[in-house]
């Protein structure tokens, strides 16, 4: 029997730092929801964050500004001497201030979304990103090679 392989949408590897528990919760059920979605992991400080993007492989980072100890735009500082090309990096803030935004696209951020009226961008940037990523194949007589 010859095995046959189709295409299908590799799952986007995505990981939190929010230091909220309630938000985050709230945020993977969303991302579970849309479908193609793992989140890898989660940090609700800075140096949480710092160790777990080094180690983790990961395609997109939500991070929120304000975080138990630290702040993302620390985050955003130190991912910049090891950030992977190609990942993405949404900041999701409820203090949606221009300073804030400017200093967070200096600091690399791709996107930047205030909690409170652009939650819901966050899927359309997702579902772009997902088009995007290279499709991985699946067996469909069960084989494997």
């Amino acid at each position: 029997m010859v095995a046959t392989f189709m295409p299908t949408r590799s799952a986007l590897r995505v990981f939190l730092v929010e230091d909220s528990p309630i938000l985050r919760e709230r945020l993977v059920e969303m991302l579970a929801s849309w479908g193609a979605i793992e989140i890898v992991g989660h940090a609700e400080t800075e140096a949480a964050a710092d160790v777990a993007l080094q180690t983790q492989e990961w395609d997109v980072l939500i991070l929120d500004l304000q975080l138990l100890q630290g702040t993302g735009l620390g985050v955003l500082r130190n991912l910049g001497s090891h950030r992977k090309p190609g990942t993405l990096v949404i900041v999701l803030t409820n203090y949606a201030i221009p300073l804030y935004r400017e200093r967070s696209m200096q600091l690399g951020a791709d996107y930047f979304f205030d909690k409170a009226h652009e939650f819901a961008r966050i899927k359309d940037v997702l579902d772009e990103l997902a088009e995007k990523k290279p499709a991985k194949k699946a067996d469909v007589n069960g084989l494997h090679g």
